[in-house]
């Protein structure tokens, strides 16, 4: 028989590691101290030695869990709960015994709990094996620096030798700068707005894209940026009564809270986007309703009109940089908000990934980083990778566009559809 080459595939995993998150073996017929090698992409991580006990404080930590049976079938399986350990990430040691011949499960946190376990409370609850879904879109900041020392540093190329230090560092600022504009870097956060009518900003914010409100369809209904309709003051000092700021023992203003705040909480939006009840009596303020023919409103908009930028009921938000938060009108309280904005992805390890259609892109920006920082460097070589880099990026931009022709043309069904009044 011919001896099959080894694979030099990509994908790892196989369908049951990846859709499930859940790897199966066979134990011996007795015995303790069995190891079970398991291959998942994600390394196993257990708390600390004495976590896979449930009563241990670092029980949580722990990103999978071990499962036994007898028979194999649904129904049968236990949480293992006896000494285990984890080795280089991969390998699991069960120290005791288990029933001889018996089915074992390793089964990574998933957020419906998993196949195996016969309470809720046994299930193994976690988001580990969702981290994971379309993954192989991605390559780790880890391999793009391990690649770039292999296909770019050595004899006979640009670079004769370079720090791992240096590389990583500038891979890390490719991928702070493509975050911005190129790579698919849009988070989105759901929040409800409490009583107070502010929120705190998401702590690897780096600039909002988009707020809304999901109305009870479920759609999304666009808020506005408040810009020119209110602020929130960034200092607030309380004064005296000759309207002095005032200190504190130590010489520092006092602050109070923001009157301007406030009053934009409290306020009733109707005065702004003229969206009045049938009661016009208490609203004759912003609009200047008036009486005409004998009745109450018949001069609405004669003086002042509507303006287009707020005649809309959604809503409005405001950034308070000094408190970090975000500041809603009060027509938006226990709303169910959706917040988009940017990251630097940066900020957490499941972040440091780049799109595989951005790689050669970061390759061109580290490269050309690197030369142009070394002394006695040819001006026109610096010059042709800065081209090299800017093309690249380019062509990532291009690629991570993501536009369809099919999405294209369902918009487009109603481009002969009349605007009508």
């Amino acid at each position: 028989m011919a001896i099959q080459p080894p694979s030099n595939g990509l994908v790892t995993e196989n369908a049951k590691q990846y859709f499930q998150g859940s790897q199966g073996f066979r134990a011996a017929a007795a015995g303790g101290g069995q190891t079970f090698p398991t291959d998942f992409d994600t390394d196993l991580i257990l708390g600390s030695s004495t976590s896979w006990n449930p009563t241990d404080v670092n029980y949580s930590l722990n990103n999978f869990k071990v499962y036994t049976s007898p028979t194999g079938i649904a129904g049968s399986w236990s949480e293992w709960i006896t000494q285990l350990q984890v080795t280089n990430g991969k390998t699991i040691t069960l120290t005791a015994a288990p029933v001889a011949n018996a089915y074992v499960v390793v089964q990574l946190k998933i957020l419906d709990g998993g196949k195996y376990g016969n309470t809720e409370a046994d299930k193994a609850y976690g988001q580990t094996v969702e981290d994971n879904y379309g993954s192989y879109q991605y390559v780790t900041l880890n391999d793009v620096v391990s690649n770039f020392l292999v296909g770019y540093v050595g004899q006979y190329k640009l670079l004769q030798d370079a720090k791992r230090s240096d590389i990583i560092f500038f891979t890390k600022r490719a991928m702070q700068e493509f975050s911005y504009d190129t790579l698919k870097s849009i988070k989105s956060a759901e929040l409800t707005v409490p009583a107070s009518l502010t929120l705190v900003l998401p702590q690897d914010m780096v600039n909002y894209v988009k707020m809304s409100f999901i109305d009870e369809l479920g759609v999304k209904r666009p808020i506005y940026p408040a810009n020119n309709l209110t602020i929130s003051p960034y200092y607030t000092q309380a004064q005296d009564s000759a309207g002095i700021p005032t200190q504190d023992n130590f010489g520092n203003d006092l602050e109070g809270t923001s009157i301007t705040q406030e009053r934009w909480h409290t306020a009733n939006d109707s005065f702004i986007n003229g969206n009045f009840a049938n009661d016009f009596t208490n609203d004759m303020w912003a609009y200047n309703w008036g009486e005409l023919g004998g009745f109450i409103g018949g001069a609405y908009g004669q003086m002042y009109g509507m303006e287009g930028q707020y005649a809309q009921t959604n809503g409005w938000f405001n950034m308070n940089e000094r408190e970090g938060k975000v500041s809603f009108s009060s027509n938006l309280v226990d709303r169910l908000i959706v917040l988009e904005y940017i990251s630097d992805g940066l900020a957490y390890d499941l972040d440091s990934r780049i799109p595989k259609l951005a790689e050669e892109a970061v390759y061109a920006y580290v490269l050309h980083a690197l030369i142009s920082v070394r002394i006695n460097q040819p001006e026109y070589i610096v010059k042709r990778l800065q081209k090299e880099k800017s093309a690249k990026l380019r062509n990532a931009k291009i690629r991570l566009s993501n536009i369809k022709l099919d999405e294209i043309v369902q918009v487009m069904r109603g481009k002969s559809k009349w605007i009508k009044n």
